[in-house]
């Protein structure tokens, strides 16, 4: 895929590293992170989560490590690990260290935790003869004291990015620039300034993410808002939610986000459905979690519609891979806007995943070939003419408020 195709401004060009076997930066697809919230010495059940994360579409998962038993857990967990690893630290440079030896594929330093030179330093040193890289992770709400006192007490988008420079100059001085950075912020319009403004300074790989963002869906609105604010913008090579959730609910959406905005295949159905009005016939919200849910975790790259009625749908989502309409009590199939099939009501989102199936192995026109389209875009049209005559062409009676609005004026 192109991956400056749907963006409004061609992609950023950063510097290439690897953490572990997975590429960032480079103009390499840009990825999702996520990370355990078990704890990490519990190894199996750290396990069955970074395989939930994987399984959801997660490219490299972060695990905490803030005791030596967590660095004792990642040095079972690295080797069954389906994804890479990367080691959270934050005040003890010490479990920067030991995660190393645990050998893990990256590190996340907060520059506002480990603050003293010589132990920054020894770090990047240990990082640079292992071949590790390390994320510079600046956050909002765990400054440096003195960089939030010399920006006015308060943090700035300019704080943020001299902590990442400050970081990255101790990291210079050993010989070591394997490095991506990330300027996280709860509060989202100081979170874009603050990865605009980096991405005019420096070229390494940028982890986007809004921290702290909170439950959904507040915390997918804001995370989104900035995330894809910036992905718009060609800036950004991976990214994260950061959701007061499972994490599961993070990866999903992050794979969705990339996949909505073109820049990574789609792997799941991209489920389309209409607001609904007076003219429909099932209760779309319904039918639309139904189906959502039986398509679940399923692989199936397709768009999918659920309309609520059939004197609109089939024309209004023609372009869906396939869809459904209601219309006289049932289901009215089309493929690319072709009427295929009629199924009973309660049968519908069964229909869908059946059909779904057949389209991604057989393709579209082969769908369309193995239906009788005649008969099926008759009784389309039988239940089309019904609907029609019960509730006219106006079933939201916007005629009866344009005449009340036109009396009013006129008088």
């Amino acid at each position: 895929m192109d991956a400056n195709s749907s963006t409004t401004h061609p992609r950023r060009i950063t510097r290439l590293l690897h953490v572990g076997t997975v590429p960032v930066g480079g103009g390499s697809p840009i990825t999702v992170q996520s990370m355990t919230i078990t704890k990490t010495a519990d190894v199996e059940g750290t396990l069955q989560q970074i395989y939930a994360l994987a399984a959801a579409g997660a490219d490299i998962v972060r695990c905490t490590c803030n005791e030596i038993e967590a660095a004792e857990g990642l040095a079972q967990i690295v080797p069954r690990s389906p994804v890479p690893i990367v080691a959270d630290i934050h005040h003890q440079y010490k479990m920067a260290l030991a995660a190393l030896d645990a050998g893990v594929a990256c590190l996340r330093l907060n520059p506002g935790n480990i603050r003293r030179p010589e132990h920054i330093k020894l770090v990047a040193q240990e990082c640079r003869d292992r071949n590790v890289p390390i994320r510079i992770g600046v956050n909002g709400g765990s400054l440096d004291p003195a960089l939030y006192a010399k920006h006015g007490g308060r943090v700035t988008p300019e704080a943020m990015v001299e902590s990442a420079q400050q970081e990255l100059a101790y990291f210079a001085e050993v010989g070591f620039d394997d490095v991506k950075i990330s300027v996280k912020a709860s509060n989202v319009m100081l979170m874009i300034e603050a990865y605009r403004m980096l991405a005019d300074v420096t070229d390494h790989p940028l982890h986007l993410g809004v921290t702290e963002a909170g439950p959904p869906p507040a915390g997918l609105i804001k995370s989104t808002a900035g995330i894809a604010t910036l992905l718009a913008e060609g800036i950004g090579d991976t990214i994260r939610y950061s959701l007061t959730a499972d994490p599961v609910e993070e990866v999903r959406a992050g794979r969705q986000l990339l996949e909505a905005m073109g820049l990574r295949e789609r792997k799941s159905v991209d489920l389309i459905a209409c607001p609904s009005c007076g003219r429909a016939e099932v209760d779309v919200i319904d039918v639309a979690q139904r189906a959502m849910a039986a398509f679940g975790e399923r692989e199936l790259p397709l768009q999918v519609a659920v309309m609520g009625c059939v004197v609109n749908g089939p024309g209004e989502a023609r372009e869906a891979d396939l869809g459904i309409a209601a219309g006289n009590k049932r289901g009215h199939l089309f493929v690319k806007g072709r009427n295929v099939a009629v199924v009973a009501e309660s049968e519908m989102v069964e229909a869908l995943v059946e059909w779904a199936e057949f389209i991604h192995e057989h393709g579209t026109d082969a769908a369309i070939a193995r239906a009788d389209t005649t008969i099926a875009e008759r009784e389309a049209r039988r239940d089309r003419d019904q609907l029609l005559a019960s509730q006219g062409d106006d079933a939201n009676h916007a005629q009866d408020r344009i005449v009340e609005i036109k009396r009013r004026y006129d008088s």
